[in-house]
Parts: structure tokens; C-alpha cells; sequence
């Protein structure tokens, strides 16, 4: 499999956190639409799942809700079988939220020679709350 060797790839070249594989699955016939592929909403479960993971990596001790996710385009459908793998990078840390780009590829269950096609991607920001859901700073004051 390719994955990700250019970190660049997801937030630029001036990113200060590395590119990782948050999330991999195979997606099952119970997630396809009336067209028979994966429905759009479980791919943006799996990215919103994906994008938490190097977020809650920052703060372990900290709550991450999703307020937004900016653009998602799919250029590529994902069939019944495919392997999905959902790779994440913090792209800017800000004083209650953190913005991360998600990309998403898939190496088709017919496919022996391991190659990925890129799906879609998308930028997800999470906001750090407290117990009432108030935003609260996502670093420890000795971190920040």
C-alpha cells in the first residue's frame, strides 16, 4: 500500500504535526446506499472517528466535540469490500479548537497490487469543552 509518505499532502509543508493513519476498516453491505455503494454519511462518521484521534493526542484528559467540517468532495465512489483507510494531521492548534484534514483513500477489494485511490478529504475543527459543553483551552496552561 502507498499511504502517506508526503506529509504536505494533508496540511501543507509548514505543519508542525505528523501525518497519520488514524482509522482503517472495510466497509459492509449494511453501509451501502440505494445505488449500491457506501453511503456518503458512513464515510463522514469514519472521517469525524479519524480526525479525533491525533486531537485527543494533543490533550487526553480533554472532551473534543465536531462543530464543523468544510468541503467534502467525493471524487471517488467506495464499493462493498474496499479497505478504507482514513489518514489525519492537526493542521493549527488554537486556544478551544484544533483543525485537522482527513483524507480518505481505498484499495479495492479486487485490487492485488495494493494501490490507493484517494476518495475524498475534508477539514474537521473540534472545540475542547468542559462537563456544561463550554469551551475551555485545549492545552494545559504549561503547554501553551
Amino acid at each position: 500500500m502507498t499511504g502517506i509518505h508526503d506529509s504536505s499532502e494533508l496540511c501543507g509543508d509548514d505543519c508542525d504535526y505528523p501525518t497519520e493513519l488514524a482509522l482503517r476498516t472495510i466497509l459492509l453491505p449494511r453501509d451501502t446506499n440505494a445505488q449500491g455503494t457506501i453511503f456518503g454519511g458512513v464515510i463522514l462518521a469514519h472521517i469525524d472517528l479519524a480526525g479525533v484521534v491525533p486531537v485527543r493526542k494533543l490533550n487526553p484528559a480533554r472532551r473534543f466535540v465536531t462543530v464543523a467540517m468544510n468541503e467534502i468532495v467525493f471524487h471517488e465512489p467506495v464499493f462493498v469490500g474496499d479497505l478504507c483507510s482514513f489518514y489525519a494531521q492537526v493542521c493549527k492548534v488554537g486556544r478551544t479548537s484544533v483543525q485537522v484534514k482527513v483524507l480518505v483513500k481505498v484499495q479495492r477489494k479486487d485490487d492485488s497490487d495494493g494501490e490507493e485511490i484517494r476518495v475524498t478529504e475534508a477539514e474537521v475543527t473540534y472545540v475542547a469543552v468542559d462537563e456544561n459543553r463550554r469551551p475551555v483551552p485545549v492545552l494545559p496552561a504549561s503547554r501553551r
